[in-house]
């Protein structure tokens, strides 16, 4: 797989493991890393167990191999996650694809537990190109909840409408996590995101039954 910029990076393509068990908690684990207490995400979160999460850990973060994940869309600019495993340079990137150019657009990248780098993209051109898969015989994910979820830690926008928390929420459900607790999970990833206060004292995990 050649991506202009990432010419000597053993890209490889990593579309397979968004169904494999482990891979959305170590995804979102490797964006927001480890705090103390209740805001470090589990695979509880996700439907995932310790030992699966670890296993695609380590594929995510192989410096033999760097997942790549397509997410092409029908109109407008497509994206493209790559995970840059890099040795002391681990992060993942996020770029924009145009059907008419060779190049990709550096839009924004995530060194591991650190907020996001660059521009990133409102809720609503995510929500769009997450909702508008290629028709075409392109190859790359074309679930509009995997794409959601492989573009949300793109998310730049300070604040976003109420309704984009329940969206989330049945994106969680549909990727495997716990329907009784995919609200509360879904709210903490926004609070993250959007960099919003994470010291309110009524907040809960999603797994203490609050």
């Amino acid at each position: 797989m050649l991506i202009q910029g990432y010419e000597d990076g053993p890209l490889v393509a990593g579309e397979s493991l968004t169904t494999r068990p482990g891979f959305w908690s170590s995804y979102f684990h490797r964006i927001f890393g480890d705090e103390p207490g209740d805001a470090r995400p589990v695979p509880e979160w996700f439907g995932d167990d310790a030992a699966d999460t670890d296993a695609l850990s380590e594929v995510l973060c192989s410096p033999e191999h760097w997942p790549v994940f397509r997410v092409p869309a029908a109109s407008g600019p497509g994206a493209v996650v790559i995970c840059r495993n890099m040795p002391g340079e681990y992060g993942v990137d996020y770029l924009l694809t145009q059907p008419d150019r060779r190049d990709a657009e550096p839009v924004g990248s995530r060194e591991d537990g650190s907020g996001l780098s660059g521009t990133g993209l409102t809720w609503d051109r995510l929500e769009h190109i997450a909702d508008t898969p290629s028709s075409s015989a392109a190859e790359g994910v074309e679930d509009p909840s995997v794409r959601l979820l492989l573009l949300l830690p793109l998310l730049g926008d300070a604040e976003v409408p109420e309704a984009v928390e329940p969206r989330l929420s049945a994106a969680l459900v549909s990727a495997g996590a716990p329907r009784d607790t995919a609200s509360d999970t879904a709210e903490h990833l926004l609070t993250r995101l959007t960099d919003r206060s994470r010291h309110d004292p009524d907040w809960a995990s999603p797994l203490s039954g609050a």
